[in-house]
């Protein structure tokens, strides 16, 4: 059973989002800087987005451990 890209990238942007507002309240509890966390926040959206896509495509094409 291979995943739409469709699904890859929902699934993406529903992981990005918990992930990113983690990175985001970490970043704020640790700086206390409100701008600054938020560009942490977004840099890490923006690159763990297009890296966690390509990640699910590329191990759609990996059979290992299906059934």
């Amino acid at each position: 059973m291979i995943e739409s890209h469709k699904r890859t990238f929902v699934k993406t942007i529903s992981w990005r989002l918990t992930g990113s507002g983690a990175t985001f309240l970490i970043a704020f509890l640790l700086i206390g800087n409100i701008a600054v966390a938020g560009t942490i926040g977004m840099v890490q959206l923006v690159t763990n987005t297009i890296l966690y896509y390509v990640h699910e495509r590329l191990w759609n094409n990996i059979h290992w451990g299906r059934k």
